[in-house]
């Protein structure tokens, strides 16, 4: 979830009421952005929404309202679910210092209490939690860690992390609750999401490099192989002659055109495994495309005899 979106608020109000009567269920909070561009300082709310391209998108997000009508609408459920008196967010503020706090929170038990504070200080009390010195007056309370910690880079590679692995999960919305391998979007009322969770079976255990795999092969499949190559940094350090990573990063790199660093880890790759007939394609194909057709040639009639289409 965004603690810029009001939907998180209204749906953090709908989850308690219906995880209230579920025994054992534990609410973990993960970051979304819904929007990275938001300037540091943040800027008036009210001038960035004369923008008109933030009319469109707005439009876009409440089909057949005006921008108004859908926060008219957006207040009068909020109000409904108890929030308020006041209601409305006075900046477009940059959220990842607030998502650094969050997930920072969670080893000290408190993440919920920073959650709360923070979609409370943006919503009903309309601070700008871009401001770091706003932040920590906001949750010193309750995460008295957490001033101090926001002033280092303490959380920040979690946080890039999580919202490369939400990517890679295919979330596409905040917010969205995710249990085991299934996922609700959108605050919805308390009624289905005690149904979903009721029916949600135990996640599987993987180790963390084996899932930190996966999401980079997942982002690799939906073009995104930057992100994929920065989830896959802490298995390249510690796991660098692992045959599955080097070639993962290897595709990430020719994704990328770093075609000189997809060449040298393709070159060494098939020297110690002359049999892989993927790796021979790609050699060929980053070859090609830095005009080295000669030296190409041989890899992409190996990879084409070996049966790897080129």
């Amino acid at each position: 979830m965004d603690v810029v979106c009001p939907w998180a608020y209204i749906g953090k109000r709908r989850m308690e009421r219906a995880v209230a009567d579920l025994p054992g269920v534990e609410v973990v909070w993960r970051p979304y952005r819904i929007d990275p561009a938001a300037p540091v300082p943040a800027e008036p709310l009210a001038e960035a929404l004369r923008d008109p391209m933030a009319d469109d998108l707005l439009r876009a997000c409440s089909p057949g309202l005006t921008p108004a009508g859908n926060r008219e609408r957006v207040a009068r459920i909020a109000a409904e679910e108890g929030l308020g008196p006041t209601w409305g967010a006075a900046w477009r503020a940059n959220s990842h210092d607030a998502h650094r706090l969050i997930a920072l929170a969670e080893p000290y038990g408190v993440q919920d209490a920073v959650v709360e504070a923070l979609l409370k200080a943006h919503w009903i009390d309309g601070a700008d939690i871009s401001d770091r010195a706003v932040l920590a007056r906001v949750v010193g309370d309750v995460f008295p860690e957490g001033p101090a910690l926001l002033e280092t880079d303490a959380g920040d590679r979690r946080v890039r992390d999580l919202l490369l692995e939400g990517k890679a999960r295919g979330i596409r919305t905040s917010p969205t609750i995710v249990a085991g391998e299934r996922a609700l979007a959108g605050a919805q009322p308390p009624e289905v999401i005690a149904d979903f969770l009721a029916d949600a079976e135990e996640p599987r255990e993987l180790p963390e490099e084996v899932s930190r795999y996966r999401w980079a092969e997942s982002l690799l499949d939906q073009r995104d192989p930057l992100g994929a190559l920065e989830l896959l940094q802490p298995l390249l350090a510690e796991h660098g002659r692992d045959r599955a990573v080097r070639l993962l990063a290897a595709r990430a790199w020719y994704a990328s055109a770093q075609l000189r660093k997809a060449r040298a880890a393709l070159e060494e790759f098939v020297a110690e495994h002359p049999d892989d007939a993927y790796a021979h394609a790609l050699l060929g194909r980053t070859l090609q495309r830095m005009s080295e057709h000669e030296l190409a040639e041989p890899h992409l009639r190996l990879g084409s005899a070996m049966g790897t289409p080129v």
